[in-house]
């Protein structure tokens, strides 16, 4: 793959469950939390958690739902801008029509 463009079609293929994505939108959001409380209290090792709490909940998503490996061991920063636009798209209530639009079926 030569651009996010041809990722993201990929990127959803590995997240076909809602319980995955789920479980990402979870660990991204309290990742944020994480990483703003971070910042508000002085605490670095809040960052540690929020990076804990973005790839723990994304892996139990994978390796216990999907059955696949994560795409971040492949593609690190494809996979954390894909995570970002999954998550906004979820915010927003249009994961749906992207999924249809890309023609991948919901497990």
């Amino acid at each position: 793959m030569k651009s996010f463009q041809e990722f993201w079609p990929y990127y959803l293929s590995e997240h076909s469950r809602p319980s995955t994505r789920a479980l990402h939108f979870v660990g991204s959001t309290l990742a944020l939390g994480l990483a703003a409380g971070a910042v508000v209290r002085r605490e670095p090792l809040w960052l540690l958690a929020a990076a804990f709490s973005g790839y723990g909940f994304a892996w139990v998503g994978h390796f216990g739902f999907e059955k696949n490996r994560p795409a971040t061991f492949q593609h690190p920063l494809w996979s954390l801008a894909g995570d970002w636009k999954m998550w906004s798209l979820m915010a927003t209530g249009r994961l749906g029509a992207e999924l249809r639009r890309l023609e991948h079926p919901q497990r």
